[in-house]
């Protein structure tokens, strides 16, 4: 029976899984990481990664002490910069995939002639949140930290290479530099253009590419063994829905953690609109991935627990019971869920949270209503993007944190109108990097073989018809909503910069 072990790194913690090929968890854990934000910076340490993971790991393989790991994958958030030199050590915080510090590089990088060909060939805006404009910001604003840069790499790249000293990608995780997957290119002369050295990105490698096996100085510092071999797999959000099951079209998959990755599966290529979701091709698996990430899913609901139930002594469940006794349509408060700027749908890194139509009446019990009724406003918003490529969705699978919920698993089925599949496993981007890592082995012969043994349906919701209704008004006044204040976000951007300073906040729970 092969064995796996799965590093998945979140925006909030670094867990270490090991599961069997029978997907069987046998053993699991979780340390907390930093987040940092700076007014338009939000960081990491990657020194900090690499310490909690070799001591999850260690704590992982005691547990099965007597069972050795056969595999290793790393899946982590995508669209995040790490700078290393010549040793592999860091040399600034990682920029997260929220950092909007490389917005007027986004928008130079719009106007070339260059990047215009390289959209047509990838279907992918350019956005600060991804990683050209990033690099590019590294360029122009640290520049004795750029001439020390041996490799940029993405938060998997960076463990991947600690843990098997080799600095490789793979194609999905390379899309974010804009890497033509169709073609297996990086787009050389837009990076000529811009003065960004191709020889400072990662080789890039198929998911489920042996990469090697774990270093010795790496086996000495995690309790590994120099046997165990290193998979690629890919970022979180495609594990996350690889390890949904999602494999039939009309499927698709909401995994809600700290972010909301809303995606659905379709066995040809598709024409869509680059400006609002993404296509991916999973070659191997023969399937067409089409949907994208926001930028706060249950992220939202750790704000409200920090700013209305932060003394009690169960928070969850009394916001669960709150929001369960304020009215359908939280008495007519609109919440547009956009505190940290969003990506998927609309791409617009101005926008900001908004509580609408609030009155004298109004308690934390309307605006927590409010806040879950804007998850399902964002699934919502993804479904009817994902729809308009001549996608029928029919059904969605539910995981993440905010799947313990049931009241904001009706609320998403009432709004969608789509029934809910529930699933038993909440960590489906562990399971689908697993399933990724042992299908590219060998050890499966198929995903369908491997989403048997990991992906369970726990609970099956169906949506109330009569509340569909009165959500589909509400869903209108909420784009609306979003639509008249667009213009406003600049000038308040604009002026907070003039007023206030930029502070330092550390946040260890998004």
């Amino acid at each position: 029976m092969k064995t796996i072990l799965v590093l998945n790194m979140g925006m909030k913690s670094i867990r270490s899984i090991i599961f069997d090929e029978a997907g069987n968890k046998l053993a699991s854990s979780a340390i907390p990481i930093v987040t940092s934000l700076t007014g338009e910076t939000v960081t990491q340490s990657p020194a900090e990664w690499w310490q909690k993971v070799c001591k999850v790991i260690e704590e992982t393989v005691a547990e099965v002490n007597h069972i050795s790991i056969d595999y290793l994958t790393v899946t982590a958030s995508a669209s995040c910069l790490v700078c290393v030199d010549k040793n592999g050590d860091e040399l600034l915080p990682c920029m997260m995939v929220s950092d909007k510090r490389a917005k007027a590089e986004s928008d130079s990088i719009k106007q070339t002639a260059a990047f215009l060909q390289v959209k047509e060939q990838t279907g992918l805006e350019m956005d600060p949140s991804l990683l050209i404009p990033k690099a590019l910001w590294v360029r122009n604003h640290e520049r004795e930290v750029y001439e020390k840069i041996n490799k940029f790499l993405s938060p998997n790249d960076f463990l991947i290479m600690k843990l098997s000293g080799r600095y490789v990608t793979d194609y999905m995780n390379a899309n974010k530099w804009h890497y033509d997957i169709e073609n297996l290119q990086y787009p050389d002369e837009l990076l000529r253009i811009l003065g960004i050295s191709a020889d400072l990105l990662p080789e890039v490698v198929t998911p489920g590419t042996c990469v090697g096996t774990v270093t010795k100085k790496a086996a000495e510092e995690t309790g590994l063994t120099t046997k165990t071999k290193v998979v690629v797999s890919t970022y979180d959000a495609i594990c996350s829905f690889v390890g949904s099951g999602v494999l039939e079209e009309g499927e698709a998959s909401d995994v809600s953690g700290t972010v909301t990755v809303f995606r659905a599966v379709s066995g040809q290529k598709r024409t869509l609109d680059a400006g609002k979701i993404q296509q991916l091709p999973y070659h191997e698996a023969g399937i067409h991935i089409i949907g994208g990430s926001n930028n706060l899913g249950g992220g939202l609901i750790e704000w409200v627990k920090q700013c209305y139930y932060q003394n009690e002594m169960l928070p969850y469940e009394l916001m669960e019971k709150d929001a369960g006794e304020a009215s359908l349509g939280a008495g007519g408060v609109i919440f547009l869920p956009y505190l940290l700027g969003e990506r998927t749908p609309i791409w617009d890194s101005n926008a900001r949270g908004v509580f609408f139509g609030l009155e004298r009446m109004h308690t934390r019990k309307e605006m927590t209503r409010a806040v879950f009724e804007s998850t399902g406003f964002i699934d919502l918003d993804m479904l009817a993007a994902i729809e308009e490529t001549g996608i029928q969705i029919s059904k969605i699978r539910l995981s993440g944190g905010l799947a313990r919920l049931n009241l904001i698993s009706q609320i998403k089925a009432d709004i969608t109108g789509r029934e809910i599949e529930v699933l038993s496993e909440f960590e489906t981007t562990a399971t689908g990097a697993a399933m990724m890592a042992l299908y590219g082995q060998g050890v499966y012969t198929s995903l369908r073989d491997a989403a048997d043994r990991f992906v369970k349906v726990r609970m099956i919701i169906r949506p109330d018809r009569q509340n569909y209704e009165k959500y589909q008004g509400l869903y209108c006044l909420y784009k609306e909503t979003y639509h008249t204040l667009k213009s406003l976000f600049p000038k308040r951007i604009a002026l907070t910069e003039k007023l206030y300073s930029k502070k330092r906040i550390r946040i260890e729970n998004l």
